[in-house]
């Protein structure tokens, strides 16, 4: 096979990782990366592309003869990106629109779920604030409030009492404080137990299964503090036993593909669901439509396997060709955020240290660019990902702690307990 042109759509510390991993490939050619960021720019050529303008992507896919475009975001994949560039022949990593459903709509997800028996939490749908207000009120337990479109994975609040449930659905619906996602909100039973990510290669038929993982959400310590996209991640949680994973691989994920294929919407791509671990079992939190973040820059670093021959066989729909192969090891990844994030906060601001890392820990830039005298500066919220692997939990924690601070910059901040409960019995949890 002749090397291939592949095109790589975001511009997070996710792409980062797939940028990384995709040059490792030496069936890759080169690599181009729309928009990208600086980490990125070390693998590949970036393009100022935004990759959810599909006229413009189609026109790069063209002009670079793309022989493969891998997506990151769900932004893209919502609006169509795979099926513009599929009709124009070009093979693409990453579901259908119809498919992408599965993210961006929280209700199409819940009726797929129960139509097919996925566990999950009991919810009812609110295009009206006040029917909404009315059922909280009513309700006999504690609810999550859901924003039904995509959210950058901020629309989702884990109420405590009725006044925080309608102040949750004033802000989406009336305020429109996450935009057009908020028009409609899904309201759930507020689970109880702990949170992992089954993320799976599939091509519609065949299902490669990835290693657990676990992200923290909340911006501080103990999990307090409003939702983030993620403040680190660590895979795998030590605490999940096998029956469990089992479970979840062939009623969850599994039997969700099947049922996709089943209403015409064949899913190619990556397949995430949110697992929540309850007494009752595991029941999913929500499906996602692509690669987590951090989840990715902890996964990737574990993955043997070519991973562009993995994204070709999906797109052709021959992975059941491809053994997937992972390390066995243990990666904690610790995000790096600006002062004040998720709320306000400044960019700019230099960074230091980046070159005193360990050569075999990895930094996966999230929101950082070179300025005018090529000084790395603060572009975004999370900053950067460091990345650490360890035969234990208890090594990889603190080699990735210990490079963290080796890295500065004004207002940085982090969380101290990424992957500090990896190995807490399950029956530990609160």
């Amino acid at each position: 096979m002749s090397p291939l042109n592949v095109l790589l759509l975001g511009g997070g510390g996710r792409e980062h990782a797939m940028a990384w991993k995709l040059a490792q490939s030496p069936e890759l050619a080169k690599l181009w990366i729309a928009p990208g960021n600086a980490g990125t720019a070390a693998f590949g050529e970036n393009v100022p592309v935004g990759p959810s303008n599909l006229e413009a992507v189609s026109s790069l896919a063209a002009r670079i003869h793309a022989d493969l475009v891998v997506v990151g975001p769900e932004d893209p994949l919502a609006a169509g990106v795979a099926d513009r560039l599929a009709a124009e022949g070009i093979r693409v990593f990453g579901p259908s629109a119809a498919a992408a459903e599965i993210e961006s709509s929280k209700a199409f997800a819940k009726r797929l779920m129960e139509r097919v028996g996925i566990a999950t939490a009991a919810s009812a749908v609110f295009d009206d604030p006040e029917e909404a207000k009315a059922y909280v009120r009513a309700a006999p337990h504690r609810v999550v409030v859901k924003a039904d479109g995509l959210a950058a994975g901020k629309g989702v609040t884990v109420c405590d009492d009725v006044a925080q449930a309608e102040a949750a659905i004033d802000a989406a619906m009336t305020a429109r404080t996450f935009g057009d996602a908020g028009e409609r909100v899904v309201i759930e039973e507020r689970m109880r137990g702990r949170e992992t990510s089954a993320h799976a290669f599939t091509d519609g038929f065949t299902v490669r299964h990835m290693p657990f993982s676990c992200d923290h959400k909340p911006v501080f310590d103990g999990d307090r503090g409003p939702n983030t996209g993620g403040m680190g991640a660590y895979s795998p949680p030590l605490w999940l036993s096998e029956q469990t994973a089992t479970r979840i691989r062939i009623q969850v994920t599994e039997r969700a593909v099947r049922a996709m294929a089943a209403a015409g919407r064949p899913y190619r791509g990556v397949l995430y669901p949110g697992m929540m671990i309850t007494e009752e079992g595991p029941r999913v939190v929500e499906f996602n439509c692509r690669l987590g973040d951090p989840e990715t820059e902890v996964l990737l670093p574990k993955l043997r396997t070519d991973f562009l021959q993995i994204c070709l066989a999906v797109a052709e729909g021959r992975l059941h060709a491809v053994p997937v192969e992972w390390d066995p090891g243990v990666t904690v990844g610790v995000m790096m955020a600006s002062g004040g994030y998720p709320g306000r906060y400044e960019t700019g601001v230099p960074i230091e240290g980046g070159d005193d890392v360990d050569p075999d820990v990895q930094v996966f830039i999230a929101g950082a660019t070179l300025d005018q005298r090529k000084r790395l500066v603060t572009s975004g919220g999370r900053v950067l990902c460091v990345v650490a692997r360890g035969a234990s939990i208890e090594e990889a924690r603190e080699r990735a702690y210990d490079n963290v601070r080796r890295i500065r910059f004004e207002g940085a901040h982090y969380r101290s307990d990424i992957g500090a409960r990896a190995a807490e019995p399950l029956a530990a949890t609160p």
